[in-house]
């Protein structure tokens, strides 16, 4: 997932219109999702749990909250031309659906979550550097995390 954030961070600030800004992050969005939906099926075939086993449906429904609250917000924060908080909104929800999510996983799941909370607090802070801000989160933390759980977890 967090390959394809660094390119869509890097095609978003050649952007010259906010629309256009957001088409990319919401397409990276789609596309990411897709990637960690088919990763965590492959994940749970060999395993031999299915998807929507207690613990997959409980990650689910966990996370789906935040997900929501981001959702709305991109469309009230968009609407009001407030686009330049969505980097840090995005991260610090993301964060927080891991860090709930993540309850039910081993312990460096939360601890992601947390990272991309705190990203997501420097990043309203600081929101001159949005698209900076998503490389390090959607891009960094997931590659970093990533390839740690795959590791020492499988996948």
């Amino acid at each position: 997932m967090g390959a394809s954030a660094l390119p869509a961070a890097w095609l978003a600030a050649r952007q010259g219109s906010q629309a256009m800004w957001l088409t990319v992050w919401l397409v990276e969005a789609v596309f990411a999702s897709s990637v960690g939906i088919a990763a965590t099926q492959n994940k749970a075939q060999r395993t031999g749990v299915p998807l929507t086993s207690g613990p997959g449906r409980k990650f689910a429904l966990s996370f789906l909250p935040a997900v929501v609250a981001g959702a709305v917000l991109t469309l009230v924060l968009y609407q009001y031309g407030l686009s330049r908080i969505l980097p840090g909104t995005w991260l610090l929800l993301f964060g927080a659906g891991v860090v709930s999510a993540g309850a039910l996983s081993v312990a460096v799941v939360p601890a992601m979550g947390t990272c991309f909370m705190l990203l997501g607090v420097a990043a309203l802070m600081f929101p001159a550097s949005g698209n900076l801000w998503m490389a390090l989160g959607f891009g960094g933390l997931h590659l970093g995390f990533g390839l740690s759980i795959a590791r020492r977890y499988g996948g």
